[in-house]
């Protein structure tokens, strides 16, 4: 059995919470913007050019690309070589951006999404979310009912961070950096705008 195959099913779901939507849900958590949950007019190098533009273009053009079929499966769209991964998201479901996103950010994507009580990476990791996102709340990881809230282009770094011993605010800011999912084992730092 393939290990890729599960971890990439459960960083698909996890980080679809990263961006607001409920980590540790399943899949039909995801909210619909319209009466589909996917495009299945996007040909391959549409979904490739979305996953692209969640990343830098110096990380995005050598990374490798993942979707997931209907039957929750990772399709790999194109191979790469830098230990990034970029997925399109879907634009039709709230909380399934864009994004490119290093190892260490995958296996707490992971962690998240198998319900551990804390994530297991053991060096920081990075996503970028540089199309922007939609999401339910920055104080919350379980919240399933907010309004949708959309977020413009950011990054985060996948790392226990403390509002007290750091300083950061807890709030959503439109610029600048603030703690995500405060008091949280899921707590992570959210930085507004292009790194």
């Amino acid at each position: 059995m393939n290990l890729a195959k599960p971890k990439l099913a459960f960083l698909t779901t996890a980080m679809l919470l990263v961006i607001g939507m409920k980590f540790g849900g399943s899949v039909d958590a995801c909210t619909p913007l319209q009466n589909s949950p996917t495009d299945a007019g996007d040909t391959t190098q549409a979904k490739i050019a979305r996953a692209m533009s969640a990343g830098p273009t110096e990380i995005a053009s050598s990374a490798r690309i993942v979707d997931t079929d209907a039957q929750g499966n990772t399709v790999v769209l194109r191979e790469g070589n830098n230990g990034f991964t970029c997925m399109p998201g879907n634009p039709r479901v709230i909380g399934d951006p864009p994004m490119c996103e290093d190892a260490a950010s995958m296996q707490w994507g992971a962690d998240f999404g198998a319900h551990k009580p804390k994530p297991t990476n053991t060096v920081p990791g990075v996503t970028y979310m540089l199309a922007g996102a939609t999401q339910r709340s920055d104080s919350d990881p379980n919240d399933r009912t907010s309004m949708p809230i959309e977020v413009g282009p950011h990054w985060m770094i996948m790392w226990p961070f403390d509002p007290k011993t750091t300083g950061l605010p807890t709030t959503h800011k439109a610029t600048g950096a603030y703690i995500m999912w405060a008091g949280s084992p899921y707590a992570h730092l959210h930085v507004m705008g292009q790194p």
